[in-house]
């Protein structure tokens, strides 16, 4: 094997680190590969994908390490971590950016913003591009922008055969369709994306308004109400979460309800009309802050995030698309916002009407008008069973609303979701059998009896 990189086999100094060491969460896995392996470069991953096949292991990947499961690390066989494949390269013609899986949102936005540019990137800056863009990518105003896998123009891709090819919408089809929505369960290891890009909007503005908790069901139902005659130049979110103080209000670690939207304008005018239907909220004279009309930018968006998901935290994740009415979705949805476990978890509702149709050419299939997720954050491992009870019983609890799941925020162990339709994931196994017929590369984790891409309370009813 010629390989130029890095490996860890297991046993060896160094290996625990190389196997958790660039894992976000903290609630870290009990899992264990034989070797790590850190590509150099695409011929390094070639070799790994050989070696894989000549010894009969099998492969999982990684890019940032920010999956909640931790879907990359698997026991026995490799994993493959490509943290050095984190190159960015830009034509200014085609206004196309080449970027590599490891990049992360914290790199590419400043990168393109001195071009001009934008691309609809995942909000945590510290999430890299692999998994985000597998998954389907769900980023900066999606409900408006559509998803970030829509503008993968193509990929180069390591095949199960160990073959560096090009996939896009005229070569290797069927890969360029499977990639872009299979997630984890991709049976290739993607090694450059060529992107699409988009102008830079020119006057980004905010409104955000926070409120008691006692006004979580009337605010919600407001929004689900309001939400598809919004400008889909505004990206509009509920969040449940607890601040440490606030002005003319007593006590400390408030939970409190926060409205927030986000204009993707290019004129202050424009950005205003936007915003101007957040102003009409009906329970607004209950407000404990109300910040109007701000001018805003990624760098402090990303802030905001970064605030918000911490290093060094243990994480219990899990998502829903919801559907049903604005009475029936506020009232069944709003204890994720006012009952959350602890200071740090926070709950999120976030807007994708008017719903935008999902194009045919590409794996990722399942969407409903209202998002929801639900991030729960601790250190101290004594109160694992506490925040995981909780998620499990919200995620539980809005059952009769859910549609399905987002694979960005899942974690199959948990609960049994959707995330496809049934004619896509069928259509990604048949691709999976055609090209990774030894089923080198693991696929989705989950419980021996979770069946995949089903909703788990549905099945035998």
């Amino acid at each position: 094997m010629n390989f130029k990189g890095t490996i860890f086999y297991k046993g060896e100094q160094g290996y625990e680190e190389a196997r958790v060491g660039r894992v976000f969460n903290h609630l870290r896995p009990k899992r264990y590969p034989i070797a790590v392996f850190f590509p150099e470069d695409e011929q390094d991953v070639i070799e790994a994908v050989k070696y894989a096949n000549e010894n009969s292991f099998k492969i999982a990947i990684r890019a940032g390490g920010h999956s909640w499961a931790v879907w990359s690390v698997r026991d026995e066989g490799i994993l493959l971590d490509l943290k050095k494949l984190n190159n960015i390269s830009f034509n200014s013609e085609t206004k196309i950016v080449k970027a590599q899986p490891a990049v992360r949102n914290l790199d590419l936005s400043p990168y393109l913003e001195q071009h001009g540019l934008m691309f609809p990137g995942g909000h945590c800056p510290t999430v890299a591009l692999g998994g985000f863009l597998l998954q389907g990518g769900q980023g900066w105003n999606a409900r408006g922008l559509g998803w970030a896998a829509e503008y993968i123009e193509a990929m180069d891709i390591v095949t199960a055969a160990g073959k560096l090819v090009r996939a896009d919408a005229t070569q290797n089809t069927d890969l360029y369709w499977a990639a872009r929505g299979a997630g984890p369960g991709f049976f290739g290891v993607v090694t450059c994306f060529h992107l699409r890009t988009l102008p830079h909007p020119k006057a980004m503005m905010a409104s955000t308004f926070i409120f008691p908790t006692s006004e979580a069901e009337p605010i919600l139902k407001w929004m689900q109400e309001i939400h598809a005659s919004v400008s889909i130049k505004v990206e509009m979110v509920v969040i449940g979460q607890t601040v440490p103080e606030l002005e003319g209000v007593s006590g400390s670690n408030i939970p409190v309800i926060i409205v927030h939207a986000l204009t993707f304008d290019d004129t202050e005018e424009e950005s205003r009309k936007s915003l101007a239907p957040f102003e009409n909220c009906p329970v607004m004279e209950k407000a404990y802050v109300k910040k109007s009309y701000y001018f805003t930018n990624f760098k402090e968006q990303f802030d905001l995030q970064l605030e918000a998901n911490p290093e060094e935290h243990r994480w219990s994740v899990n998502s829903a698309w919801l559907e049903g009415s604005p009475e029936n979705v506020s009232k069944t949805l709003s204890p994720a916002f006012i009952t959350l476990p602890n200071p740090k978890a926070f709950s999120l509702w976030y807007s994708m009407a008017p719903l935008r149709p999902i194009p045919d050419t590409m794996a990722f299939s399942l969407q409903t008008d209202i998002y929801f997720a639900s991030y729960v954050l601790w250190e101290d491992e004594n109160e694992d069973e506490h925040n995981k009870t909780w998620l499990k019983n919200i995620m539980n609890h809005i059952e009769p609303i859910t549609a399905g799941q987002y694979l960005g925020d899942s974690d199959f162990r948990a609960h049994g979701r959707k995330f496809v339709s049934d004619a896509n994931y069928q259509k990604i196994q048949q691709i999976r059998a055609k090209r990774d017929p030894k089923r080198l590369f693991h696929s989705y984790l989950a419980n021996p009896d979770t069946v995949i891409n089903k909703n788990d309370f549905e099945i035998n009813v």
